[in-house]
């Protein structure tokens, strides 16, 4: 049996039976559920990928060092991509250094010969997430959902605690799709005999 692509209006829908409600057809069919859902689903969605850094929605990029230099405190300016929600982290061959994000740009002292990398959370699309992370997105759109439209705030605990429980088992399954990473100890036996 073939997959069916997700969207945010099969995710939105499957929550709105969760709680009783009625299956949407669109954001703009003219019911509560749809309505509600037009209005949280994006912040619900962002908010679970920032949860963690899903695999599914981390990318890297190069940097691009600006010619504006900050008024202070820092002596560089890159250019974030546009398609980041969070940064993770920046590192030159590797390493983490110093930075701030100011904007859509990060701030840093490095000479203009570094090459700086960013790791960061992007809007992964609907259709690229693993089943695990669509039930918890689903169960959180429940939760919002059992308070708009329900009005029952026992069920939009349960919900909640539901979604609580499937993010943190989404987590746990998605950390076994990577290799255990070994503790590098280089820097630490190189910094103990200085």
């Amino acid at each position: 049996m073939p997959t069916v692509a997700n969207t945010p209006i099969k995710i939105c829908s499957r929550a709105s039976l969760l709680i009783g409600g009625d299956a949407i057809q669109s954001f703009s069919d003219g019911t509560a559920e749809a309505s509600v859902s037009e209005a949280m689903y994006e912040d619900i969605a962002r908010s679970a990928l920032t949860n963690s850094r899903w695999r599914f929605a981390t990318d890297q990029s190069v940097l691009n060092r600006l010619a504006e230099v900050p008024t202070g405190r820092w002596s560089a300016a890159y250019q974030l991509p546009s398609e980041l929600i969070m940064l993770s982290a920046v590192t030159i061959n590797e390493m983490p250094i110093m930075y701030d994000v100011y904007g859509s740009k990060v701030y840093c002292d490095e000479s203009s010969n570094s090459e700086l990398i960013a790791d960061y959370i992007f809007r992964a699309d609907e259709s690229d997430w693993p089943p695990y992370f669509v039930t918890a997105v689903e169960y959180m759109m429940a939760a919002v959902l059992s308070i708009s439209i329900a009005r029952d705030a026992q069920l939009a605990g349960m919900m909640e605690q539901k979604a609580a429980l499937l993010m943190a088992q989404a987590r746990r399954l998605h950390s076994q799709q990577q290799t255990t990473r070994k503790l590098n100890t280089s820097r630490f036996i190189a910094e103990r005999r200085s």
